[in-house]
């Protein structure tokens, strides 16, 4: 289970810090500090830890312009590449990105980095200064206003919101929107005024509706990127409530937390999913659910009942 989480203590951001120079630092030789510069105190800064709270990606953001976003420091774990991180340590810094008002996202990339932007939506303007008088480095830039930055499938996002509100009416009274798909990050949102209790928070069991139904979308949305078909039910929740919401309900479900087989499904078989839901409060966590899911394969319709009379 991998989380996004801020730095926020004094030995938070020196594990922080010690993580990025271990990893964009030291292999050129560069002493420790060399990992900071003059924008850490105005920057965003994000990582990412597993399930024993060790730090295994990073990164940063900071605007260069109210319209602008600058994104640093992005580094994965050598033990953790390959499994995605990369893209979901990006996807949290462009979401504060879009949160602070920024319309578009620059990186000064390296070039064994610069497929990685690449595939994930920035395109080279020009070149940029070397990094500590050595690296050469292209700027990319990506624009975050564009559907397609925020919502990858739209129909499939689409088709996802229509079913809840056809289907699980609660969807629309709790104010439960898809802010953003990636692909392998779903986030939803709700409403606070629409779930608050007589104490100015949101009310526990929306927080466990918000939690269940993100879960439920997320494998909604796979069994659409596998083409495969089957009626989705919860089988067993379990959530930790840590601090109040007071501010802004958000859920993220990230795909690495999703385990099971849904090929059982080719072999009319029941198939059982489980996965992990964070839930925030604008950029704190307060909450942590882990839900069980069935899918279960479609019922064959015979001749007789396909049949008109």
């Amino acid at each position: 289970m991998f989380r996004v989480v801020k730095p926020k203590s004094v030995e938070e951001f020196n594990a922080y810090y010690t993580f990025r120079w271990t990893y964009l630092r030291q292999p050129w030789n560069f002493p420790p500090g060399s990992e900071k510069d003059e924008y850490e105190q105005v920057a965003e800064h994000r990582m990412i830890i597993n399930s024993a709270g060790d730090i295994v990606a990073c990164g940063r953001v900071h605007l260069n312009t109210a319209e602008e976003a600058q994104i640093r420091h992005i580094a994965v774990h050598a033990d953790f590449q390959r499994k995605g991180l990369g893209q979901m340590i990006l996807g949290a810094l462009e979401a504060v990105a879009r949160d602070l008002g920024a319309i578009r996202a620059v990186t000064n990339s390296r070039e064994l980095s610069i497929p990685f932007f690449t595939a994930c939506g920035f395109a080279v303007e020009r070149e940029a200064p070397t990094e500590l008088g050595t690296l050469r480095r292209q700027q990319m830039v990506k624009k975050l206003s564009d559907l397609s930055s925020l919502v990858m499938h739209p129909n499939w996002c689409k088709e996802l919101q229509k079913t809840w509100s056809d289907t699980i009416p609660i969807t629309d009274h709790m104010g439960i929107k898809i802010h953003q798909f990636t692909g392998r990050t779903l986030e939803t949102r709700a409403s606070l005024n629409k779930n608050i209790n007589i104490h100015g928070t949101m009310f526990a069991g929306s927080i466990f509706s918000l939690a269940t139904l993100t879960g439920w979308g997320m494998i909604f949305l796979q069994l659409k990127e596998k083409n495969v078909r089957g009626d989705i039910v919860l089988g067993d929740g379990d959530i930790h409530y840590h601090k109040p919401i007071t501010m802004k309900p958000r859920a993220i479900c990230n795909i690495e937390s999703l385990s099971g087989k849904l090929g059982l499904l080719d072999k009319n078989k029941k198939a059982k999913l489980t996965l992990q839901v964070d839930i925030l409060d604008g950029d704190d966590p307060v909450a942590e659910f882990k839900g069980v899911y069935w899918v279960l394969p479609p019922k064959k319709v015979s001749k007789d009942d396909s049949e008109e009379e």
